[in-house]
């Protein structure tokens, strides 16, 4: 029976602070005030490598230092949380910075939350909205699978997106964040339509869908139909660009409160149930994207609209085939098993969802990219 929704109340959530732009990092003590004195810094080693100097300088400048570091992370887990936030309860850390991409990012909302304080994420790539949030996706410590959705009462306090770190990245990190990010529009008006709750608070009960969440997530989609390209040619050639911009923004900041305040449908299902399988070989963002493809389907949204996104992936250089992730159509049992599991977002669609129809979806649309590739254009 549907949910009687009339003393649900709609929900928006965001971070305290977010700065975007060439050298962003650079701007860290203007934020200080809002952390505290003794920081926790720690993150990946490459993307320490790229801003470290600059955030130790700028917390200086500011009156505070690093007490607790760490480098080299790179996995949202128990095991790991547990271990920095010892390290970091040791040294009496009043806040984390965390250097990263997303794993980093849910790594130290997960390390902040178990510690009681709060943190400032400085994210190196685009890759993923999850830094917006106030919940992290946990993984298994060796298989490194999905786990489980991990959800906090605060969001961030800070998050930092330097666009000329971005552009120094390799260009296949703004690529798959633009497939994470193409899943938001999609999502957030599958859960509008069927009045789904969304993803904040989820430790009490969260509320219902915003307007405000719904419009941002259209944002996001127009502006990576318009500027993915141009976006990526910049990332080619390692320079900042207006486009550069509009794109790290959406596959950050607009998705991020799309995704957030809105909730996720069945493209992050697919995504999910595609992560079971041990010989998977693909992006978070390549995945979420042939997830978009399959809840299109699934959706029976027009041709016309599965077309323009085939079309926007293929542009961009994102995976429209099963074998692009290795992964072959008698394996999609096991996917569709666990991404229409109980809890699993996929039941967020405004149509019921069975294992059958997840599995027909997913074939279909893998049959839509493979007569794509081929130049069969007749299937639209």
């Amino acid at each position: 029976m549907p949910e009687d929704i009339y003393n649900i109340p709609r929900t928006f959530g965001s971070p305290n602070r977010f700065a975007l732009g060439a050298n962003a990092v650079e701007k860290f003590n203007l934020f200080v005030p809002l952390l505290g004195k003794r920081g926790f810094l720690f993150g990946g080693s490459t993307s320490l490598s790229t801003c470290e100097d600059s955030i130790r300088d700028s917390l200086g400048e500011a009156g505070a230092e690093v007490v607790a570091y760490s480098s080299g992370e790179r996995y949202c887990t128990d095991e790991a949380t547990e271990r920095l936030a010892e390290q970091g309860e040791a040294e009496e850390a009043e806040f984390i910075v965390g250097v990263g991409g997303g794993s980093v990012m849910d790594l130290a909302k997960l390390v902040a939350d178990e510690m009681g304080v709060k943190v400032a994420l400085v994210n190196t790539v685009a890759t993923t909205n999850g830094a917006i949030s106030a919940l992290s996706v946990v993984y298994t410590d060796e298989e490194h699978a999905f786990k489980r959705y991990d959800f906090f009462s605060r969001s961030p306090e800070l998050v930092v997106m330097d666009t000329k770190i971005v552009a120094e990245s390799p260009t296949h990190f703004l690529v798959s964040g633009m497939g994470d990010a193409s899943a938001c529009k999609w999502e957030s008006e599958a859960c509008w339509n069927s009045s789904s709750r969304n993803l904040l608070d989820h430790h009490v009960e969260s509320g219902l869908p915003t307007q405000a969440s719904l419009t941002l997530s259209q944002l996001s989609h127009d502006v990576l139909m318009d500027y993915g390209v141009d976006a990526k040619e910049a990332c080619e050639a390692e320079v900042v660009t207006p486009a550069l911009n509009r794109v790290v923004e959406a596959n950050t900041l607009l998705t991020g409160l799309g995704f957030e305040s809105s909730g996720l449908a069945a493209a992050h299902s697919i995504h999910n149930g595609l992560t079971v399988l041990e010989n998977v070989d693909g992006t978070h963002g390549g995945m979420v994207g042939f997830g978009v493809l399959t809840q299109l389907v699934l959706e029976n949204q027009p041709k016309e609209e599965i077309k323009k996104m085939v079309e926007f992936y293929d542009s961009v250089g994102l995976p429209i085939t099963l074998d692009a992730f290795n992964v072959e159509v008698d394996q999609l049992d096991a996917v569709a098993e666990a991404a229409v599991a109980e809890g699993e977002t996929i039941h967020n669609e405004p149509v019921g969802v069975s294992k059958e129809l997840a599995l027909d979806s997913m074939k279909y649309a893998n049959r839509i990219g493979t007569l794509y590739k081929e130049g069969e254009k007749k299937i639209f």
